[in-house]
């Protein structure tokens, strides 16, 4: 009887679109998350990641320099939807979470997809209730975002 080879582990297997884009948002959490508690700049965290061999995915790069471009206004969407929590006050892992997760939809990421990969990681990275409350929050923002543009088009002049 001839043994067939196991199967790669899911690590060793060849990443699909799907699978290297949640490894590169991923990146973007571990250094977003670095330099928020270390307190340097990410961008000095994404050079040390260089120069010790950690390549950085540029969809990775492209997700930190998006969030540090638009960190008041993520964070001003946050705590205005944020029942009873400040921004300051969330845990610095779920504050990650979600400042990558409204990048990601102000930049054309669907709402459902954000918000998936976003209650993926708080539940592998924080706790269960991370999850419910990163999903809450993000379903507020992004149910928000979409009664705006629906108002916006009410208010768009037709033609005649």
């Amino acid at each position: 009887m001839s043994e067939q080879p196991a199967a790669d582990p899911p690590s060793h297997r060849p990443a699909t679109g799907h699978r290297r884009r949640r490894a590169a948002r991923r990146q973007a959490l571990d250094i977003l998350y670095q330099a928020d508690v270390t307190g340097r700049s990410p961008s000095d965290v994404v050079q040390e990641w260089r120069t010790a061999g950690r390549p950085v995915a540029a969809y990775a790069a492209e997700v930190v320099q998006g969030v540090l471009a638009n960190l008041e206004g993520i964070d001003a969407i946050l705590g205005a939807n944020a029942d009873e929590w400040t921004v300051p006050r969330m845990a610095v892992v779920d504050r990650t979470i979600l400042r990558v997760a409204s990048y990601e939809m102000l930049s054309g990421v669907p709402p459902a997809v954000a918000i998936s990969e976003a209650v993926v990681a708080a539940k592998e990275l924080s706790t269960e209730d991370s999850g419910r409350f990163v999903n809450g929050l993000l379903g507020r923002i992004a149910r928000e975002a979409s009664g705006d543009e629906a108002r916006d088009r009410e208010a768009e002049p037709s033609d005649p």
